[in-house]
């Protein structure tokens, strides 16, 4: 079956925070939206009828995960990462971001201190500094186009003290798809001085063509032993509204501590919706997946032979994971004020501000290409005409 990723749909109006808080975040309603992390791609036909066949019964009452979504979750994970698991090593959370913060009051005590890896997923920071621990820096480094991991400055901050490690794997902004190498040199650092990580893989099924995902837990037991994996179908299949997510322990004491803060908040009983979906995407999404990623592919050249032919003040690092590009506009001779109210004012963009992401996010902003070519191509001319009107 051919999918059709060129169809424009409106979303507006629809309690949409991408479309509906244009106003709020933006200051104004008319900006195209390439901001929050969500797709404008249709849900899967067949996720779709898995929502409507579990309608067919109307009770909706509280809801558990069955033998064959775990089968489905399992089944996906060997198939397209290699990686075998157990359905004891399963818990949920109602997001990723959730499971961050569970995992920080599970495993970590006030004033402890947590390592992440700026320019970074933001909500990293708030996971951290909300529960009143110390956030640390591990700067990631650009060279080339490329981020990599400043591995003596990790292994300071673990000699130092740390307790955790945040890690984005793929990485966000960034577009890193880690390799096994880089990977294997931070685990082992963070075994030598007991520091735990937290892995952070939701996009980790968002790989383009040249590159592979590796899960850290699949590395080895040693790796798996002080691992917690974060997975949800919420970027692949565009199912972020129904706020499902597992985390992947191995460790039995780790899963003790983790379920123990699950289940003193009440809410690892997990979506009944999400369940379903989740199974259907599981079960069924291969072919679709390989549809969406040439798509987002064909996306990530047509913005690279933009900027190339008309926008030389812009660099792009271009994402090996992902359906983000991470922007840099530091040629622009703007600082990110000025670069904000430019790209908001002149040329009708909301993106979101790379200062966000924390230290080494001056100057840039991430774009969200998971959209129909022609929206992207519309954007693009408009940021084109901006920077024509100013250089006049």
């Amino acid at each position: 079956m051919n999918y059709n990723f060129d169809e424009i749909i409106d979303r507006s109006n629809t309690a949409c925070v991408k479309y509906d808080l244009r106003d709020l975040i933006f200051g104004r309603s008319d900006v195209v939206p390439l901001w929050v992390a969500d797709m404008d791609f249709r849900t899967p036909d067949f996720i779709i009828d898995a929502l409507k066949k579990r309608l067919e019964h109307e009770i909706l009452g509280y809801s558990i995960r069955t033998e064959s979504y775990y089968n489905a979750f399992a089944g996906w994970l060997k198939r397209r990462h290699n990686w075998e698991i157990k359905q004891d090593w399963v818990a949920f959370s109602p997001g990723i971001v959730p499971a961050l913060n569970m995992a920080v009051l599970a495993f970590t005590q006030p004033g402890d201190r947590i390592i992440v890896q700026p320019p970074v997923y933001f909500p990293f920071f708030d996971a951290v500094s909300r529960h009143g621990r110390n956030l640390v820096y591990n700067e990631l480094i650009l060279e080339n186009g490329r981020y990599h991991m400043d591995y003596n400055d990790l292994e300071k901050s673990c000699i130092e003290g740390a307790t955790m490690l945040i890690l984005s794997n793929p990485h966000n902004p960034g577009g890193n798809a880690w390799s096994e190498d880089e990977l294997r040199r931070m685990a082992e650092i963070c075994l030598k001085y007991n520091v735990l990580v937290v892995s952070d893989e939701i996009h980790c099924d968002l790989v383009n063509k040249g590159y592979k995902h590796t899960v850290l837990a699949s590395l080895s037991p040693e790796i798996a032993d002080f691992t917690l994996t974060m997975m949800a179908p919420s970027k692949t299949f565009n199912l972020a509204g129904l706020a499902t997510a597992s985390v992947i322990i191995s460790n039995p004491g780790l899963m003790r501590k983790y379920t123990e803060v699950l289940d003193a908040l009440h809410i690892g009983s997990g979506n009944i919706f999400g369940n379903a979906a989740s199974e259907a995407a599981y079960l069924h999404g291969d072919e679709w997946l390989g549809q969406l990623i040439e798509y987002i592919q064909g996306n990530i050249g047509y913005l690279e032979e933009f900027i190339e032919l008309n926008l030389p003040v812009l660099r792009m690092i271009k994402p090996e994971a992902t359906y983000m590009v991470w922007l840099d506009f530091s040629l622009a001779g703007m600082n990110d004020e000025e670069l904000k109210k430019f790209l908001i004012e002149k040329a009708g963009l909301g993106l979101n501000e790379g200062t966000m992401f924390g230290p080494g996010g001056s100057g840039f902003m991430r774009m969200n290409l998971a959209c129909p070519r022609k929206t992207l191509g519309h954007a693009l001319d408009r940021l084109k005409s901006a920077f024509s009107e100013q250089n006049q």
